[in-house]
């Protein structure tokens, strides 16, 4: 919760420079996503991990799985 509290300061005291920094780590996230997801996919049992962390019952949605 304190820093919940600590980012909400810092976005009322910086109503110009929060949203950079807030597009970045939202950004980098998403990367960080999609290389996991690249990494697990070239393992031998990739694709059947990520269609079970993302319960995956539509295949045919996803042709790189298959």
């Amino acid at each position: 919760m304190e820093q919940v509290e600590e980012w909400a300061e810092f976005v009322r005291n910086n109503p110009r420079r929060w949203k950079k920094i807030h597009t970045n780590f939202i950004n980098s996230i998403f990367e960080n996503h999609r290389r996991i997801y690249k990494k697990l996919l070239k393992t031998n049992k990739g694709k059947k991990k990520i269609l079970q962390i993302y319960k995956i019952r539509n295949i045919d949605g996803f042709p790189n799985l298959k």
